[in-house]
């Protein structure tokens, strides 16, 4: 059986990945290596590791272990699987299930605190410096705090991201210090931006929309769960923008002084705004908004297809002309 003291699930998540992924190697080590299950939920289901923990629990004469990683792929049927076999766990089997930006209202979330525990591990904005600094120190290397900030203003906030970054900083360091000058030579920007996006949008160029689509997916730092979302949400940000625009031009408003009724910083993105207002009718954006919600719920676990599939499902129907979309 498994010791005492351990919990039937463990749900591990958090933008500290350093800690995610020691928890990890501790709860691994509770176990002998060959009664250890490794899964991924990109390539298995809730119900697929429900059946893993039920295998196990035939053969097992000690505690058996299934982990799950990237449990964040998964939908509603996963959730509602894992839940009700949290109802009756098998005894001397642990579940443990290991993902990122989880929601902690969400029914997977839920089922695992009602039934074991959960170690989130996050780390807040105004503690990233500090936290860095700690990163680095586990290396017994030191940084120039002037140094840290601006690797958080060049690499953005993403723990996951600056871990990767601090790791990097520090090979490079090789037991120095690290100083502004080193991180303005290898820190790598945050994201790359999505304006060749919009713009082909813009231009009805399906096949330069989905290549734009795939060059953020692969450019980007963060982990993809977390940038199809993103990619999605500039879109419908710069669908309302052009909606707005073109409604201040049909009352007669110029650029500049939507920018200011916007409180946007820069003119220029409300000039293109109002250019492609002459391209789409309002109906047609109307439409597309419907579409971009459709895409939000199948990325909150309202589709079994993979969200990078759905991103660019719906990039295509939404470029095409209307009466080329079949829907």
């Amino acid at each position: 059986m498994a010791t005492p003291e351990l919990e039937p699930v463990y749900l591990i998540s958090g933008s500290d990945r350093p800690k995610v992924e020691l928890s990890v190697r501790r709860l691994r080590g509770h176990f002998d290596p060959t009664a250890v299950e490794m899964l991924d939920a990109l390539e298995s289901s809730g119900a697929d590791a429900v059946a893993a923990c039920n295998a196990m629990g035939l053969f097992a004469s000690g505690g058996r272990l299934v982990l799950v990683r990237g449990v964040e792929r998964w939908k509603a049927d996963d959730a509602k699987a894992v839940a009700e076999y949290l109802r009756a766990p098998v005894p001397g089997t642990v579940l443990a299930l290991v993902g990122e930006g989880l929601r902690k209202d969400g029914a997977l979330v839920k089922a695992c605190a009602k039934a074991g525990k959960l170690l989130l591990f996050d780390v807040q904005r105004r503690d990233l410096v500090r936290w860095l600094g700690e990163q680095l120190a586990r290396r017994r290397v030191k940084a120039d705090p002037i140094a840290l900030r601006a690797l958080i203003a060049t690499s953005g906030d993403d723990p996951a991201v600056l871990a990767n970054e601090a790791d990097k900083l520090a090979t490079w360091a090789d037991g120095d210090q690290i100083d502004l000058a080193a991180v303005e030579q290898l820190a790598t920007p945050a994201e790359p931006p999505t304006w060749k996006l919009t713009d082909a949008w813009g231009r009805r160029e399906v096949g330069a929309v989905l290549q734009a689509a795939q060059e953020l997916l692969e450019r980007s730092a963060s982990p993809r769960s977390q940038v199809v979302p993103r990619i999605a949400n500039a879109v419908v940000k710069e669908v309302q923008l052009v909606r707005a625009c073109q409604a201040f031009k049909e009352q007669g408003i110029p650029p500049a002084e939507a920018m200011k009724r916007l409180k946007r910083r820069s003119e220029y993105p409300v000039r293109k705004a109002y250019e492609l207002g002459d391209r789409f009718d309002r109906e047609e954006l109307r439409h597309t908004l419907v579409r971009l919600s459709e895409l939000d719920r199948a990325l909150k676990g309202g589709s079994r297809l993979p969200d990078e599939l759905e991103l660019m499902r719906a990039l295509a129907d939404i470029t095409r002309p209307r009466d080329r979309v079949e829907r």
